[in-house]
């Protein structure tokens, strides 16, 4: 029988004793990630360098695929990239900030926001779909794994439904990592636009977190472990569709949360520890050039450029270039010249993003 879409909350309990405990104990290291966060002084750093990241593997999900060296040397307030992929890229984090900014000042997150992060994403206002025949397909095969609802109608039901699921949160008990398993099924089963949906997806899971207020700022990389367990990521959200395998499924993105939250607690710390020497060098041996404005845009853009110190830190032309020019003689910093840009890259913030699994 074809997969008929539930409406939100079930009628039936959802919270098993093994997610239950699973929950538990994924709650406990976003909580240790969230007080993690707290210890970078300036949020842009972690917002900048982390969404990228997640951008980056969510992307790559969809083989959309880039390397940090191309992601860094695009300008996205520019328009400026060095591929088609990093432009792709950067509309995702640039989607996923505007979304962030838009829970954290108004508590919700309604549909005309979602479509609104999808028209980022894909550079399209084309809403949900209207027009049937779209069915997903096992990539090798070609076969049809799944038709999600064809009519427009049925399309706008669900995702009203749905709405109403993530905001009120009087119709449910669940715990919200669970609500977030469910809502992410849900929303990938809806497919409510012609592309871009597993993005959106993802997206929608970490402001949903944040309109629960499980994460402080949008950093919860986890489209990393749905992009190195993908195969059974497929797997179970077709499972559910056909065995109703609901806590397989939700035990399976817990287990992504807590590994998730834990390694981004290394790159945190990771982050911080190279803030810390990288200030105290600056200080001890270029003081008359120091400000945490300057360090903090060394940490924000891996790969800085004359522009980027000027906007962040005031100076002229002039002056930002000398700075630069003095880091990468003491080697905090790289020059390098592409083009006509001179891009000065922190190796060692750079060296960390790049070998993050190996964390």
């Amino acid at each position: 029988m074809p997969y008929k879409i539930p409406q939100l909350p079930f009628d039936f309990d959802i919270e098993t004793k093994a997610i239950m405990k699973k929950t538990a104990v994924a709650r406990s290291a976003l909580a240790e990630m969230k007080g993690a966060a707290l210890s970078i002084p300036n949020e842009d750093i972690l917002i900048s360098s982390l969404s990228l990241q997640e951008a980056k593997d969510s992307s790559a999900i969809e083989n959309i695929i880039t390397t940090h060296d191309e992601l860094f040397k695009s300008d996205f307030m520019a328009q400026d990239f060095t591929s088609l992929a990093s432009k792709e890229v950067h509309n995702y984090a640039a989607a996923l900030r505007w979304g962030f900014q838009t829970v954290k000042k108004l508590g919700f997150l309604s549909n005309n926001h979602i479509t609104d992060i999808q028209a980022v994403l894909e550079e399209t206002k084309a809403g949900f779909r209207k027009v049937p025949g779209t069915d997903l397909k096992n990539e090798q095969t070609g076969e049809v794994v799944y038709t999600p609802p064809q009519t427009y109608d049925e399309v706008v039901a669900h995702m009203v439904n749905l709405e109403s699921f993530i905001n009120n949160d009087d119709l449910t008990d669940w715990d919200p990592l669970v609500k977030m398993a469910v809502l992410h099924h849900q929303f990938e089963s809806i497919h409510p636009f012609y592309d871009g949906n597993g993005r959106t997806g993802r997206i929608i899971n970490i402001l949903y977190l944040v309109k629960e207020g499980l994460l402080n700022l949008p950093i919860l990389y986890l489209s990393r472990y749905i992009n190195r367990n993908k195969a059974d990521y497929y797997r179970l959200l077709q499972k559910v569709r056909t065995e109703n395998a609901w806590e397989e499924w939700i035990l399976f993105i817990l287990d992504g949360v807590e590994e998730t939250a834990l390694q981004t607690i290394k790159i945190i710390e990771g982050i911080k520890n190279l803030m810390k020497s990288h200030k105290e060098r600056i200080r001890t041996e270029l003081p008359k050039i120091y400000s945490q404005d300057l360090l903090n845009n060394l940490f924000r853009h891996p790969y800085t450029k004359i522009d980027f110190v000027m906007q962040d830190t005031g100076v002229s032309r002039k002056t930002a270039a000398k700075y630069l020019d003095e880091l990468d003689k003491l080697g905090i910093v790289f020059k390098q010249k592409i083009w006509k840009d001179n891009y000065y890259i922190n190796t060692d913030l750079f060296n960390l993003l790049q070998h993050v699994n190996k964390l």
